[in-house]
């Protein structure tokens, strides 16, 4: 496996992938791999002819007091990780490349509905962040496909509808999400957790899957099922921002009766901000 930092490097090597008629695919991170990156990688490597990886941890989408400069960056493990996957090539770029204008004046994508509320209440222009700089790898790779994990869900959602309004000639896969044997969804910020956080953190995965089936069984009302995972969080010493019952596509309210949904959650654990989902 191959690491090219530069443009020029990476489009001598994309154009003769193409030039032979090889399709590309396309994992972007920011790096500090664990398995669930992993299986990205692999479901890649299963549905495309070459496999291009990115990591580059994207200051856009980090907020003030948010943890862009502590985040971890692990490049010498994650390039002998992507090795052994057998990815092809390993995109690092540096900041002044993806924003060659600086942060301030670079032109920015913002996407409507499934971008706003979540995430976006608490983490305001966070998914400008993520829709522009994808937006800006997307044009540097030009892959015909690019994987991404569940676990953002909300993240996945808004990238596909940037990839529908702008007409890319793109398809997004989508790989559900990797969990740890008691169900908590791999992160990278797992790592902030102590080991009495880490025994308690797969509460939040076992709250969800208690909302997923009361929607089920459609006994009680969305906000009261919400409002009870809100409380056995704070009991458990999470804080919770948000558990809510959503329609899986539009990430609107859920109309009572209707089980296409998903059940977001996001909550801190002492240094550690949890994210999770549960498709029902």
């Amino acid at each position: 496996m191959e690491t090219v930092t530069g443009l020029v490097e990476l489009r001598d090597r994309l154009q003769g992938w193409r030039r032979r008629g090889e399709d590309i695919g396309f994992v972007p991170t920011m790096g500090n791999l664990h398995d669930g990156h992993l299986q990205l990688v692999r479901r890649a490597r299963s549905l495309a002819d070459r496999v291009v990886v990115s990591i580059f941890v994207n200051p856009m989408q980090f907020g003030p007091g948010e943890d862009f400069e502590t985040y971890p960056r692990t490049l010498d493990a994650d390039r002998a990780q992507l090795a052994r996957e057998r990815a092809d090539l390993l995109f690092a770029p540096a900041v002044d490349l993806i924003y060659p204008s600086g942060l301030s004046e670079t032109t920015r994508v913002e996407v409507p509905g499934v971008g706003e509320g979540l995430e976006a209440d608490f983490r305001p222009g966070f998914f400008v962040g993520v829709a522009t700089v994808v937006a800006r790898l997307f044009n540097l790779v030009q892959a015909d496909l690019a994987v991404f994990g569940e676990k953002d869900y909300q993240q996945l959602a808004v990238i596909r509808r940037m990839v529908k309004d702008l007409c890319w000639p793109i398809a997004i896969e989508a790989v559900a999400t990797v969990r740890e044997a008691d169900g908590l969804a791999m992160s990278s910020r797992n790592q902030y957790l102590t080991a009495e956080q880490r025994r308690r953190a797969p509460v939040l995965y076992q709250t969800l899957c208690e909302v997923a089936d009361g929607v089920r069984r459609q006994r009680q009302a969305h906000a009261e099922l919400e409002a009870r995972a809100i409380l056995k969080l704070e009991q458990a010493g999470f804080t919770p921002d948000y558990v809510c019952v959503r329609d899986a596509v539009t990430l609107q309210p859920l109309a009572e009766g209707n089980v296409n949904a998903v059940v977001l959650a996001a909550a801190h654990l002492g240094r550690a901000r949890l994210i999770d989902n549960v498709r029902l």
